[in-house]
C-alpha cells in the first residue's frame, strides 16, 4: 500500500530526541525531514484514507477526527517540550518526501520569518466564563405563588425589571471584568489575539464564555504569567477564569495557524 507524508510542524534542527514510542496519526511514529536548514516533521499515512476524497470525508466523521486530532496534537505537545515549533494545519499531507521538500523551499521565506518570531515562545490560553446564576428570589415568587393569591399586574412588572436589570448587570460587570484582565495581560504577553466566544454546546464547558483569548509569552516569563492570571481567579463572584497551556504557538502561526 502507498505511504502518503503527513506533516505536523516545520522546525528548525534541535538536538534533543522526541519521547519513545510516540504515535503519530495512523499509529506511525513521527520522523524528521532535514531540508535547507528546516525541519519537517512527518509520518506516513494510508492513502485509503489521507487522499483527496477519503480525508474530506473523515473530516465528517466526528470519531475518527477527534482521534486525528489527539493524535496531532500530541505530536505538537511533544515538539513543544524540545524545540519552537511552527504547526501546520491538520490534514497536511504530501505524496512523498520530495513534495515536503517542495513546500519547504516554496514557503522557506515565510517559515524563517515566523519561526524567529516564535522562537522560544509558548502560547497561553485564557477564558472567562460566567458561572450560571441560581434563580433569583423574585422568579421563585412568581413560580410558586398559590392560584389563590394572584400577584397584581403591578408586582409582576416589579419583578420582571428587577430580575432584567440584575441580569444586564451581571453581564455589565463579566464585561468589565474581562476586559480588565485582557488589557493587563495583553500589556504583560508580546502579542494577544481574541477568539470568538466559545459555544457551550460544542465545548461542553459549563457558563456564559465572555474572553476567549491566546497570549504569546517567553517561555522564561510564563511562571510569572501563570501567577497574574491565578491572582485574579477570585476578582469577581460569579465568574470563572480557566487557564490552559502552554501550547505550540497556534494562534500567531499566520497562515500556518490550525483551524
Amino acid at each position: 500500500m502507498i505511504g502518503l507524508r503527513y506533516v505536523y510542524a516545520v522546525c528548525r534542527p534541535f538536538g534533543t530526541p522526541l519521547q519513545a514510542q510516540l504515535a503519530g496519526v495512523a499509529g506511525d511514529p513521527p520522523r524528521l525531514l532535514h531540508h535547507h536548514g528546516l525541519v519537517a516533521v512527518v509520518s506516513h499515512v494510508p492513502e485509503r484514507d489521507f487522499a483527496e476524497e477519503p480525508l474530506r470525508r473523515h473530516l465528517e466523521d466526528l470519531e475518527w477526527l477527534t482521534g486525528t486530532v489527539r493524535a496531532h496534537q500530541s505530536v505538537i505537545d511533544a515538539l513543544t517540550v524540545v524545540t519552537t515549533p511552527l504547526p501546520l494545519r491538520l490534514g497536511t499531507v504530501f505524496r512523498d518526501d520530495s513534495g515536503v521538500r517542495v513546500m519547504i523551499e516554496e514557503r522557506e521565506e515565510s517559515f524563517r520569518r515566523t519561526l524567529d518570531r516564535l522562537q522560544g515562545r509558548v502560547e497561553w490560553g485564557v477564558k472567562v466564563y460566567v458561572e450560571t446564576a441560581a434563580p433569583a428570589p423574585a422568579e421563585t415568587t412568581e413560580t410558586t405563588e398559590t392560584p389563590g393569591k394572584p400577584v397584581s399586574g403591578r408586582d409582576y412588572l416589579r419583578q420582571r425589571r428587577q430580575r432584567v436589570r440584575s441580569h444586564e448587570d451581571r453581564w455589565q460587570q463579566a464585561e468589565a471584568f474581562a476586559t480588565r484582565l485582557h488589557e493587563k495581560l495583553s500589556a504583560y504577553a508580546e502579542d494577544a489575539r481574541l477568539h470568538a466566544p466559545q459555544n457551550p454546546t460544542l465545548s461542553g464547558a459549563s457558563g456564559q464564555n465572555v474572553l476567549n483569548a491566546a497570549y504569546l509569552v517567553p517561555r522564561s516569563e510564563s511562571e510569572e504569567f501563570v501567577e497574574m492570571v491565578d491572582r485574579t481567579k477570585d476578582d469577581v463572584p460569579g465568574m470563572r477564569v480557566e487557564l490552559t497551556g502552554p501550547w505550540a504557538a497556534y494562534s500567531f502561526a499566520g497562515e500556518e495557524q490550525q483551524p
